[in-house]
């Protein structure tokens, strides 16, 4: 249990937890933490997030040795207000409209990075571009205001693994290289950020998310998806070939289980356990990280993941799967 002095909790206590509420004690610890450097985990309502100041180059530094991430590999940067977003990125009109739609939310824009934006420049892994969104989670906003100071974040968890939707799950795959997670409990959208490239020559899709392509057409007009400007160019999260990946192998398209398998169904495919038994797609989502976190602990050697349909969030699922089976050591799609 945690100790309290004074109504705070005492510093060696929250050495022996690592996991902390995120009430007004734990984000203060928090706050404190990040200002003085380190990386936090914390809740956002896509997946946990390894939170460090987007400002400080060691900081930024920090992020990319906890998680072993590839230094071409650009972080997302959260921020609390579209005045601070204006701050870092130059927005043109589509990604002003897309803002004004979405965020808060699951969106993330990559956008021209505004000179003298004071950002770290690991942030951007060496691009002119800044992949900025502003998050729907009370504990990440609340976090940003005790900060002040825009908070780069990617997964927490060991680059290329599956991503964590639980507090559990960041110390499972971080341990030590997490020094404190705050436990917001498991996040609702269960995926990471739908990224949408915006330039002169439009808005791409570069990584679908719990936002839809339509939805985002609906807004910024038609543009091709999943559409890097140079083929293997990475310019944003989400695009290495393998991503998102178990230990195991993993089997797509499964209807049933093979000797050796955990089979995760979905819909009429029953398995181990399903992802949605009514086949509701939003359910299959959330729950998409944490049946691959179950599969891979489970004793079979091998993972079988039931078809998933194509449509609405959908997409984004099936992203999700093809890089978690894919060949380790790709580089983009």
């Amino acid at each position: 249990m945690l100790r309290r002095r004074h109504g705070r909790y005492s510093r060696a206590a929250v050495t022996r937890q690592k996991t902390l509420p995120p009430d007004s004690d734990g984000l203060a610890e928090a706050a404190r933490r990040i200002l003085a450097g380190e990386p936090v985990a914390v809740p956002t309502e896509t997946v946990y997030g390894l939170a460090a100041d987007a400002t400080d180059p060691q900081a930024v530094e920090r992020i990319y040795a906890a998680k072993g991430r590839p230094s071409f590999n650009p972080l997302i940067v959260h921020v609390d207000s579209l005045a601070a977003a204006e701050r870092l990125a130059l927005f043109p009109p589509a990604a002003r409209a897309l803002a004004e739609a979405f965020w808060p939310g699951p969106l993330t824009l990559v956008l021209p990075r505004r000179a003298g934006s004071g950002l770290a420049p690991a942030v951007s892994a060496g691009l002119a571009t800044i992949g900025i969104r502003i998050p729907r989670h009370p504990v990440m906003l609340a976090l940003l205001a005790r900060v002040g100071r825009p908070l780069a974040a990617p997964s927490a968890n060991a680059s290329g693994g599956i991503s964590p939707t639980t507090a559990g799950h960041v110390l499972a795959s971080l341990g030590d290289r997490a020094p404190l997670v705050l436990d917001g409990g498991p996040t609702a959208r269960g995926l990471e950020s739908t990224i949408v490239a915006v330039d002169a020559q439009g808005p791409r899709l570069l990584r679908p998310g719990p936002i839809p392509w339509p939805e985002i057409e609906a807004v910024a007009g038609r543009a091709a998806a999943f559409q890097p400007r140079e083929p293997g160019r990475i310019e944003a999260p989400g695009m290495m070939a393998s991503h998102y990946a178990p230990s195991k192998p993993l089997r797509l398209g499964a209807t049933a289980a093979m000797p050796g398998e955990w089979l995760i169904g979905f819909g009429p495919v029953r398995g181990d356990e399903t992802l949605s038994a009514e086949g509701n797609l939003a359910e299959a989502a959330a729950n998409l990280f944490a049946a691959l976190h179950r599969a891979e602990a489970a004793p079979p050697p091998r993972i079988a993941v039931a078809p998933i349909p194509a449509e609405g969030i959908g997409a984004a699922i099936n992203d999700r799967l093809r890089r978690a089976a894919a060949p380790r050591g790709g580089v983009a799609a």
